[in-house]
Order: C-alpha cells, then sequence, then structure tokens
C-alpha cells in the first residue's frame, strides 16, 4: 500500500485530498508585485501551495544559450541577462515569503542547481520540487535527498530508465513523482494519463500530475485516475510575455479547476455498493419486484 507523505501541514496521498498547487514559475517576469497578486489568486480559489522556480542564471544556463540574442519587453538582450532579469534573490523571496505567511499559504520552488538548493533552505520550504528538465542532475538530486525535506519530483522528457535512476538517488521515503509531458502546451494525444498507474505500480509512491495542456479536461481526469497532487501554471493573462504564459490558467480557470477537483473527490466515493438517500424514493415508485 502506498505511504502518505506529509507535506507542511498535509498528507499528500491516496485516500487524502489531492494537493492543489499553482506553479507561478517566472510568469510573474521579475516583478514581485505580479507574484503577490498570484499568489492571492491562488489563495481566493483555494490552491494549497504556489511554486516558484530558483535558478543561479550563471550555473544554471547553458553555456552555448548565454550568449543568444533574445527580445523581451525589456528590449534586445542576451538569454544570461534574462535570465537575471526575471530572477528574484533574497530581498523578493523575503516579501513573497511574508506574503504567503500573512495570507496563509504553502509556497516552495524548483531549484535549478545546487546554491539554489541552500538559498531555499533559509526560507525552511515545506518541500523542494524537481523540474522534469533537471531530473537526471544527480548533483542536485543529491543536495535536494540531503536536505530531509519531502520532494516532488516531475518526470516530463524522462525516460523510464532516468526515472528509476532519480528514484534510486532520492528514495522513497518521502517522494512523490508527478507525471508529466514537457510539451507546451501539451497536447491530449501526448498527455498519456495512464502513466500515472504505471508510475504507481512501479515505484509505490504517491503520485500526481504536473499539465501543461490547454483547458482542464485533462487535469481532472487525471484526478480520475488516482492523481494526488495537481499543479498547473497560473498566470494574470494568458496573452502577457513569457514562455509559460500561454500553457497557463488565467484566475477564472484555476478557480474552476480546483472546484471540479473538490468535486471529482466527492464523486469518486468509496467504492461501498449502497443504496443512497437519493435513491429511496424511486426505488419504491419504480421498482415492481
Amino acid at each position: 500500500m502506498t505511504s502518505a507523505v506529509r507535506i507542511g501541514d498535509r498528507e499528500v496521498g491516496p485516500g487524502h485530498p489531492v494537493f492543489t498547487v499553482a506553479e507561478i514559475g517566472i510568469n510573474h517576469n521579475g516583478d514581485v508585485e505580479i507574484a503577490k497578486q498570484l499568489i492571492d489568486v491562488a489563495v481566493s480559489v483555494g490552491a494549497d501551495a504556489v511554486k516558484f522556480q530558483k535558478r543561479t542564471p550563471d550555473i544554471a544556463t547553458p553555456p552555448d544559450m548565454r550568449d543568444t540574442l533574445r527580445d523581451t519587453p525589456w528590449g534586445e538582450m542576451t538569454y544570461l541577462d534574462y535570465r537575471y532579469r526575471v530572477e528574484f534573490g533574497v530581498p523578493e523571496y523575503e516579501e513573497i515569503d511574508r506574503h504567503c505567511k500573512d495570507q496563509g499559504i504553502a509556497w516552495f520552488a524548483s531549484p535549478w542547481d545546487v546554491p539554489s538548493v541552500d538559498f531555499l533552505e533559509k526560507f525552511d520550504v515545506v518541500t523542494h520540487k524537481v523540474a522534469s528538465a533537471s531530473l537526471t542532475d544527480v548533483d542536485l538530486l543529491k543536495a535536494l535527498r540531503d536536505t530531509g525535506k519531502p520532494i516532488i519530483a516531475s518526470t516530463g522528457m524522462s525516460t523510464m530508465e532516468e526515472i528509476e535512476k532519480a528514484v534510486e538517488v532520492l528514495g522513497t521515503e518521502r517522494l512523490v513523482l508527478l507525471h508529466a509531458t514537457s510539451t507546451y502546451p501539451c497536447p491530449p494525444e501526448e498527455a498519456n494519463l495512464r502513466m500515472i498507474e504505471t508510475l504507481s505500480r512501479r515505484f509505490g509512491v504517491p503520485i500526481g500530475y504536473s499539465g501543461h495542456e490547454r483547458g482542464l479536461q485533462v487535469s481532472i481526469a487525471a484526478v480520475a485516475l488516482g492523481a494526488c497532487v495537481v499543479e498547473r501554471h497560473v498566470t494574470l493573462d494568458r496573452t502577457m510575455w513569457g514562455s509559460d504564459q500561454a500553457a497557463s490558467l488565467e484566475p477564472e480557470g484555476l478557480r474552476r479547476l480546483i472546484r471540479d477537483i473538490r468535486n471529482v473527490e466527492l464523486a469518486l466515493g468509496d467504492g461501498v455498493k449502497r443504496v443512497f438517500p437519493g435513491e429511496e424514493a424511486p426505488r419504491r415508485r419504480l421498482r415492481r419486484v
């Protein structure tokens, strides 16, 4: 039987409410006020946590990409300069930490390098997230494992062999795996939701879903198939500049998603056949024998 993993004040796993994560990522475009607005959106719709991304640009930016020129709202700049432009440091995360505490919502991030793990540990985040792109970074996985914190790991763009090697490093005691497809946005035919059952059977840890598709249906179906975590990107406006905006949910979409997840949880029931109170009158009226 799969054991639950405790994240903050929540038990995450089969038999527990779905842990809903509003992925802010870098949709704040380097503006802490936008980040705070997105936190407020997550709180208002009942999300359980918000997630960011943390990089040390000099380490996390691939060498062959650093000098590539990119058009941005702040003018043309190199990819490395762009990464610095949208990256938050200590002052911004202190403000984010205060705001989340004031609003009563948990926050965490995907560190993309070992120094970023140490950075996040100073804020005592409730968990750490392994981005799909980082699943094969053994040094990063070891640093995350050594924090003793629960780990949520996405499996997009990975083979089963790569997932197995990552789990071998991370261990299964405090691990949650997320099925994901790293196509932005992800078409339905690439969602492959039956992997939720495959990962659960193979690793015996709680399995969730990180979605990059347009719309809500695929994420809701993931819950019906057993996902105990659902993570979706959130934005104030999908037309905003940024690589993740188009595959994100706007506030009303996030509200509907969490509403529908809770309804699906209720509808799944416990699998015990019974006659419900609402059936009693039709039963008396319609049964002839």
